[in-house]
């Protein structure tokens, strides 16, 4: 069994509802007289929805045997996302719309960590950060960076994301692809 002592980012787990989740971030929190909660942010492993929700301490959650071994993105083809094993060189496909949330950011001969549950292989999990070319967007003005204002931007991959006033076209970027958002502009 899973306690709520026990979180930690990347946990993977079966919650009360009988999904299986990964923690992607939790918080102990407690207010003057109230009873103590966890506030968790999940992401459902077979949808890839992310919810936030709370638990009380004395919580506990069915553990799942997760087993992870390095794959590498090739194609898709017919509504199946195509990785191969880097130590076996088997292939083996997932449908697109179990990968949704990711499928925006895979680019082939990617390598991406395949997440085995009960030794089946069930998901993919992407590196926390990808860096991408910003394709368009309007121009930046000098004197920009002073502000914390954004302004929408298309990278290389098609996703629409917001970026600080200062990026230009061509710029590389680092982006968070829990939350598909702007971490920081990569130095030339």
């Amino acid at each position: 069994m899973v306690h709520t002592t026990d979180f930690s980012e990347g946990l993977i787990f079966e919650d009360e509802n009988g999904q299986i989740v990964e923690m992607l971030h939790y918080q102990h929190h407690r207010k003057s007289q109230a009873r103590a909660v966890v506030r968790v942010k999940l992401r459902n492993l077979n949808t890839g929805a992310v919810t936030e929700t709370s638990y009380r301490p004395e919580d506990k959650f069915k553990e799942v045997s997760v087993e992870k071994r390095q794959k590498t993105y090739l194609y898709t083809e017919n509504g199946m996302a195509n990785f191969m094993d880097d130590e076996t060189f088997e292939q083996e496909a997932l449908p697109v719309e179990k990968i949704s949330a990711m499928h925006k950011f895979l680019v082939e001969n990617m390598h991406v960590v395949g997440l085995y549950i009960n030794e089946k292989f069930f998901n993919v999990l992407l590196p926390v950060k990808l860096t991408f070319s910003i394709a368009s967007t309007v121009p930046g003005v000098k004197g920009d960076s002073v502000s914390n204002m954004t302004k929408m931007a298309t990278l290389d991959n098609g996703l629409e994301i917001k970026v600080p006033l200062f990026i230009n076209e061509g710029d590389k970027v680092i982006i968070d692809t829990r939350t598909c958002e702007y971490v920081e502009r990569v130095q030339a």
